[in-house]
């Protein structure tokens, strides 16, 4: 058996990027947010990756990802619609329907199901900035080619 979530990581950054947009402008997407990071932007993480489905013929897994849209305001000055926004396209390009999964083929894989596990939205109102961010937890269930 090998490890797909690596690869799911990837399929979703590439997926994302320049197809995310606030203001007309593309929202980078990141899987390691660099110190001289612009707001706002996405970020891409693993959070687990089980076995499933066991059986003598395929290896099965569900792997959990998330993807973190972050914006960040002047305490009083918005942001909470551009996070709303940014989740929208987000689960727009990767909660499809199975003609459109992330592709894993060249890698040795299959997407069977993709789910939606739930939306977290936090505030966090700090002296200088309000941060918003929404947390999509993403399921893929894959089969391993």
């Amino acid at each position: 058996m090998l490890e797909a979530i690596h690869f799911v990581r990837k399929a979703i950054i590439t997926k994302l990027t320049n197809n995310v947009s606030i203001d007309s402008a593309n929202v980078p997407v990141y899987g390691r947010v660099p110190n001289n990071a612009s707001f706002p932007y996405i970020r891409i993480y693993s959070v687990s990756n089980s076995e499933i489905d066991q059986n003598a013929t395929q290896f099965n897994m569900e792997t959990i990802t998330r993807i973190e849209c972050v914006a960040r305001y002047v305490s009083d000055d918005g942001g909470e619609l551009d996070v709303n926004s940014m989740v929208s396209q987000c689960l727009n390009l990767l909660r499809t329907r199975s003609s459109n999964y992330i592709n894993l083929s060249s890698d040795g894989f299959t997407v069977y199901t993709s789910t939606s596990e739930g939306i977290t939205y936090l505030e966090d109102d700090l002296s200088d900035h309000t941060y918003y961010r929404g947390i999509i937890e993403l399921s893929n269930r894959i089969t391993q080619n």
